[in-house]
């Protein structure tokens, strides 16, 4: 079997899939790939199903070794991969020969780079998934983020290497929108018109003390006029709840499953993708849309990934 040996593992590089779905009831929240679009192309590029695991790379990239070589692809953001010192392009399948040494960089354009392998990366599954749940200290590669040295193991190969692209509209379709489409949340109505107004008009800045479970926003304060304490209630991946001090965050893929905030809009499931590959400082708008336009966004975007000519041969 062959194998990736981490040899500088960056800032934060961890074991993703597409996640574990229907866990939310006891508590454990989907966690997975914060762009499972990028995550799903990458593995098409490679023959694998959608759902194999890969390599998550956030904002500095790494050094990653395949002493056997492996069909690999790179998606997602730009980090100035290089094998051997020559320059690796986003959204292709290319190979890796036994030996040679796979570098990316800072990143050039948003926040994560997804490495996919032919096989995927084989680790043992926790509830059906091989995702990493930082908070829990579960699934992935011993529960952490990776480290200097850290070997993984790569599944059998089963298909000769082919050359396989993105096509481009693909790519501008899933990430030329700046703005980021969302529902009207479960207590819209108890945010004054003037914070509705300020919410769907201004722009709002990622704040560096977000991660994989919330993203913090920095912008005009939201005020609210709840006449008590809300009774915690479920809470939804991109549900954006507002904290006491008026700051909206988005919950993100490893989000508690219950909160106690008043929620003003929802990211829809077309858009969650775009979440992944905010930076810290990055500007973000919402635009709101009915719930029958998010409903047939999603089965636009699925008619697309599935059209042969999302990936060119």
């Amino acid at each position: 079997m062959s194998s990736i040996e981490i040899q500088t593992s960056g800032l934060l590089t961890t074991v993703q899939d597409l996640g574990r779905e229907g866990w939310g009831p006891i508590g454990v929240s989907r966690s997975g790939a914060a762009d499972p679009i990028s995550l799903r192309l990458g593995n098409r590029l490679v023959a694998n199903p959608d759902s194999a695991a890969a390599l998550e790379v956030t904002l500095l990239g790494g050094a990653f070794l395949f002493p056997e070589g492996a069909i690999v692809a790179l998606t997602g953001s730009d980090f100035d991969a290089r094998v051997d010192h020559v320059s690796i392009g986003l959204g292709m399948s290319f190979e890796i020969h036994s030996g040679q040494k796979l570098h990316l960089g800072p990143t050039r354009s948003g926040a994560r780079c997804y490495v996919c392998v032919h096989g995927g990366i084989a680790v043992p599954p926790f509830l059906g998934s091989a995702s990493t749940h930082l908070l829990s200290g579960l699934g992935g590669f011993q529960g952490r983020p990776l480290r200097n040295g850290d070997v993984l193991r790569i599944g059998p190969v089963t298909r000769p290497f082919r050359k396989r692209t993105i096509a481009p509209h693909l790519s501008n379709y899933l990430y030329g929108r700046k703005v980021v489409r969302v529902t009207l949340g479960p207590q819209l109505k108890q945010f004054a018109q003037s914070s509705r107004r300020s919410f769907f008009s201004e722009t709002y800045w990622v704040r560096e003390q977000s991660d994989r479970m919330g993203l913090r926003l920095e912008g005009a304060p939201i005020s609210h006029r709840m006449p008590r304490p809300m009774i915690t209630e479920g809470a939804s991946l991109g549900a954006i709840q507002v904290l006491p001090a008026g700051s909206p965050i988005i919950l993100f893929v490893e989000q508690q499953t219950t909160g106690g905030y008043p929620k003003i809009a929802n990211v829809i499931s077309a858009d969650l993708h775009r979440l992944g590959q905010l930076r810290p400082r990055d500007e973000i708008q919402f635009e709101q849309v009915s719930f029958g336009l998010a409903q047939s966004l999603l089965v636009e975007q699925e008619n697309l990934l599935a059209s042969r000519e999302s990936i060119l041969e």
